[in-house]
């Protein structure tokens, strides 16, 4: 499954975060739903790429700590490999491949697919009217500019508030965001030692938290202005290549990585980016249940799921608007939608579709 996904899951986490659900609760019932609920929870609490962390969450609800390392290596690997080899084509041509026609039918599928998730999971997260007000007040914080991170603790916080009847302190939301800025130590103005290009990429999956466009701020901050190892146009290359390919958005490490020191640049990038994620889950993930089993914990872990599902909502609204240009897009996002919702049909044979039709017309289109 995790392998599968790891060749088709496109559109960035809310869309694998989809995919997962769809796979491991409604097709295999490894888990309920609010089991998953609960790992999603956690997950956006760690920095590092939360997708990711939900993939090595369920891998070791699955199979124990072999299925952790199985679940996770199986998602992100064969992103990282295709990301390598367009990083080789890049350096051996000066460009990207033409993906325009690909995206033009992917985008609108991968709307419909987080709109499924969405409809599902809130069903089974949001659960009387503080659940829902909390919601529209978290999707309406994150719109106005508010970091991902603070949304999810400030719903966690008012929901544990208001069902508790009593203050809430933040000491025990804060102990699970493990920050070390002492992981860079000794990086700044080395060469592209492969030590360094670590190091580098072990501090950005240890404290980055929210969305690609957070990456790229830690990214442009050490990699363009402080080391001066890329330029801002082979930064923004580098996002781009990992938007645009299946699996986590974090493998923009491993395009960089190969920029810098070839193959063996890209592994390291790619190990020091994803070792932090490994490392988070694994300590965390015994203790999930306990966190839930704990009336203050359990609340707080209400609230932020009902932030995450808020994220969701406006990276949907956002998507949504980037993606659906016009009447075939429109046409492909509510078909697809329809498709997931009233038949179930497997979100990677629709995305297949969705890039087929794409590059048809954009065939058909051209002069």
């Amino acid at each position: 499954m995790f392998l599968r996904l790891g060749l088709t899951a496109f559109g960035g986490p809310a869309a694998h975060i989809a995919m997962m659900e769809d796979e491991a609760v409604v097709r295999r019932q490894w888990l309920t739903r609010e089991r998953f609920l609960d790992l999603l929870a956690v997950a956006n609490l760690l920095p590092g790429p939360s997708s990711s962390e939900v993939a090595i969450y369920l891998g070791y609800v699955r199979a124990g700590w072999p299925g952790l390392l199985v679940g996770g290596a199986c998602f992100i690997v064969p992103a990282a490999l295709l990301v390598a080899a367009i990083a080789w084509t890049y350096t051996r041509f000066g460009s990207l491949p033409e993906m325009a026609g690909v995206l033009y039918g992917i985008r609108p599928v991968v709307v419909a697919i987080i709109l499924q998730a969405v409809w599902r999971l809130g069903r089974a997260a949001i659960r009387d009217t503080t659940s829902l007000v909390v919601g529209v007040a978290a999707a309406v914080l994150n719109l106005v500019g508010l970091a991902p991170v603070a949304v999810l603790l400030v719903s966690g916080i008012a929901i544990a508030v208001v069902r508790s009847a009593r203050t809430v302190g933040q000491r025990g939301v804060a102990a699970l965001l493990p920050i070390s800025p002492a992981v860079a130590a000794g990086a700044a103005g080395s060469p592209v030692a492969l030590t360094s290009l670590f190091l580098v990429f072990l501090k950005v999956g240890a404290l980055v938290f929210g969305s690609g466009y957070v990456l790229l701020a830690f990214l442009r901050a050490d990699l363009v202005e402080r080391l001066q190892w890329i330029t801002e146009h082979q930064l923004l290359d580098a996002v781009a290549v990992g938007q645009v390919t299946p699996g986590p958005v974090f493998t923009t490490a491993t395009f960089i990585g190969y920029l810098l020191a070839g193959w063996s640049g890209a592994a390291i990038a790619t190990l020091g980016i994803f070792l932090p994620a490994f490392l988070l889950v694994a300590a965390s993930g015994p203790f999930v249940s306990l966190l839930r089993a704990s009336r203050l914990a359990a609340l707080i872990l209400d609230g932020v799921t009902v932030g995450a599902l808020a994220l969701m909502v406006v990276v949907t609204w956002e998507l949504g608007r980037a993606a659906i240009v016009d009447g075939a897009t429109a046409t492909l996002a509510v078909g697809s939608a329809v498709l997931l919702l009233r038949f179930r049909l497997s979100s990677t044979w629709l995305i297949a579709a969705g890039a087929s039709l794409g590059m048809i017309l954009g065939i058909v289109r051209a002069p």
